[in-house]
């Protein structure tokens, strides 16, 4: 008797955790439960992959789907779509929404909000304020919340704890790794000044590369005080990458694919606010010292930092311009360009969007192609060529800092849990993400 899967994934190459297989993918019950031939198994449906590449699923545990308070930039729904529509199973959102996460209830509104209307996986982060250390352990062990977010500078929205004594407060309160946003807001304050009326050039001198390596150097220091784990987001100076490469024993580190593909001036003077984002797009040196980073290994995850904002909002005059852009939907195509063009291998990738997030935050069963696994994979075709258009992207804000760019290398189908969300750029099926598991949750789970 023939055996039985819900899905079969025919003659893809496979990125396994031990390298390229040609081979097929059987899955039952939302879980992978074969690697192997299947000539002559039955399936409930068969996906036919010869010439393509099946990744593991593609997490990006940085964005920001501004719902509540926020929603006509971005909601929870649209963010989602965006997500697999780019080749994204699961996303982590930030707690700068309105109002923020920092209590139990607002999570839990959260998780209740994205129940059957995100297409993706999904976790939220609670915040930390001044006020709410005493809280915050428990608000760490919520299913469904991927950790702590601390904004030591400035940004989008309210959140903001940028004294070392409260921020030791909040590491020393909580167990898990807290992700930080890493600008000295005393530096900020200083610099403001430096940003000229109208001109978006000037937005790396309001935000000085001071800034980020002093927060990072603090960050560093209070870590290993408290004894607690960091992972300091969207590095984006040559400055930090030493400092973060000699402290593994607390530290992780983030890059976004914008940090790895745009530049100063030049991209502020073409896209003007569409550039505008914090920590900012930075000189070229800068660029070219994270892709040495990629490439020594010391970059732990890419994400996004998908922070949507409307073309309206980012045609103010700089400096009332807000900060931030759009990047879900863009992740995979950008980043499969870099490896079309020799920047850095699909092994790579797949550790710094699977293997990664999946050691960084310690999640359950994803980010990897192995048996017992989540059915979750980024079916891609590495020779495609495509233009990236305004008129592709699912965000609210409509627009893309990448339009007009052609790449090399796209999401041909996106997989949850063994349930096709997206084909050929169509969505399929109505939303039935979950909220994605941690090993630290497992008891209050």
């Amino acid at each position: 008797m023939a055996e039985r899967f819900d899905m079969v994934l025919r003659g893809g190459v496979v990125m396994t955790p031990w390298g390229r297989v040609e081979t097929d993918i059987g899955v039952r019950d939302g879980k992978i439960a074969a690697l192997a031939d299947l000539t002559g198994a039955d399936a409930g449906e068969t996906i036919e992959a010869r010439g393509l590449h099946i990744l593991p699923g593609v997490i990006d545990s940085q964005v920001h789907l501004r719902e509540p308070g926020l929603e006509w930039k971005e909601d929870l729904a649209t963010g989602g779509d965006a997500a697999v529509l780019g080749g994204v199973t699961a996303v982590f959102e930030m707690p700068n929404t309105q109002p923020n996460t920092v209590t139990v209830e607002a999570l839990a509104e959260k998780i209740a909000r994205a129940s059957g209307r995100m297409r993706c996986d999904h976790a939220f982060f609670a915040g930390a304020d001044r006020e709410n250390a005493a809280v915050l352990q428990e608000l760490e062990k919520q299913p469904g919340c991927c950790g702590v977010k601390i904004f030591m500078g400035s940004s989008t929205g309210t959140l903001l704890v940028d004294d070392d004594e409260h921020i030791a407060r909040s590491l020393s309160a909580i167990t898990r790794r807290a992700s930080i946003h890493a600008e000295d807001e005393e530096l900020l304050e200083a610099a403001k000044p430096n940003a000229r009326a109208g001109d978006w050039t000037s937005h790396p001198d309001a935000r000085p590369v001071e800034a980020a390596v002093r927060a990072t150097e603090r960050i560093i220091r209070l870590a290993r005080q408290a004894r607690a784990r960091v992972h300091v987001l969207h590095i984006s100076t040559a400055e930090e990458i030493p400092l973060l490469a000699a402290a593994k024993d607390v530290a992780t580190m983030e890059a976004t694919p914008q940090h790895l593909t745009l530049s100063a001036p030049e991209d502020y003077e073409r896209l003007e606010g569409l550039a505008q984002m914090n920590p900012p797009i930075r000189e070229a040196r800068h660029r070219e010292a994270l892709w040495e980073a990629v490439r020594a290994g010391v970059v732990d995850v890419l994400g996004s930092d998908h922070a949507p904002h409307t073309l309206e909002e980012k045609a103010k005059p700089y400096p009332a311009s807000p900060s931030g852009m759009p990047g879900v939907q863009t992740l995979v195509p950008i980043m499969l360009d870099h490896v079309a063009r020799g920047r850095l291998s699909l092994e790579r990738f797949v550790d710094l969007t699977a293997h990664g997030p999946q050691r960084v935050f310690q999640i359950i069963a994803k980010g990897r192609i192995a048996v017992g696994w989540d059915a979750d994979f980024t079916v891609v075709d590495l020779n495609a060529r495509r233009t990236i258009e305004n008129e592709w992207i699912a965000s609210k804000c409509g627009w893309t800092p990448f339009a007009g760019k052609e790449v090399q290398g796209w999401p041909i189908a996106t997989i949850v849990r063994g349930a096709v969300a997206m084909r050929e750029d169509e969505l399929i099926g109505a939303p039935s993400g979950r909220p994605v598991r941690f090993v630290e949750t497992m008891r209050a789970a």
